[in-house]
């Protein structure tokens, strides 16, 4: 695939590592204003700490969280470079999906893999390898843009919420939102 190696290295100045009591894991750069997207069982209370792709550590603070759909939204105050989000409801089986994550603590971990199941549900489905640390992480198509928010592994495929859910979250039209 041409460009590869430039399209991960885009994603991962996008893509952020969370610090929480005890846990953490992957977070998104929503825009430049330092606004992080990420999952709510990534972060355990309302402050965490954040590293971006250069290794600067900085506090975020949660601003909304949406504990029904695991989702959860940082505000720090570093300009960060923003990830491009795509329409996750064009998502179709058989397209190549991009993980990018903090698994196990390490930043910036990569993995490809297909779409198996999209569209305007409630999951996209992907085969790519995800392990402990990619929660709240980029799954992106083949063009770098988000299409979903890494969550969990289940039967060995890995689920992510559609970025369509996690832009109206942002926007506060979750029916489970709350702020922080």
């Amino acid at each position: 695939m041409a460009g590869f190696e430039e399209l991960v290295q885009r994603l991962r100045l996008s893509s952020v590592q969370i610090v929480s009591h005890g846990g953490g894991g992957s977070g998104i750069v929503w825009d430049s204003e330092g606004h992080v997207l990420t999952n709510s069982h990534v972060v355990r209370g309302d402050d965490v700490g954040v590293v971006d792709w250069q290794g600067r550590r900085m506090r975020a603070r949660v601003i909304r969280r949406d504990q029904t759909r695991d989702l959860a939204f940082l505000e720090t105050a570093a300009a960060l470079e923003p990830a491009a989000f795509g329409d996750s409801n064009g998502v179709r089986a058989g397209q190549v999906a991009i993980a990018i994550g903090n698994p196990l603590g390490l930043a910036g971990a990569v993995a490809a893999g297909i779409v198996h199941a999209a569209g305007s549900g409630e999951w996209i489905e992907a085969d790519v390898r995800l392990a402990p640390g990619n929660s709240g992480g980029i799954l992106a198509n083949a063009e770098g843009r988000v299409i979903g928010i890494n969550t969990m592994i289940y039967r060995g495929l890995a689920l992510a919420i559609p970025s369509n859910h996690a832009a109206a979250f942002i926007r506060g039209q979750s029916r489970e939102a709350r702020a922080a």
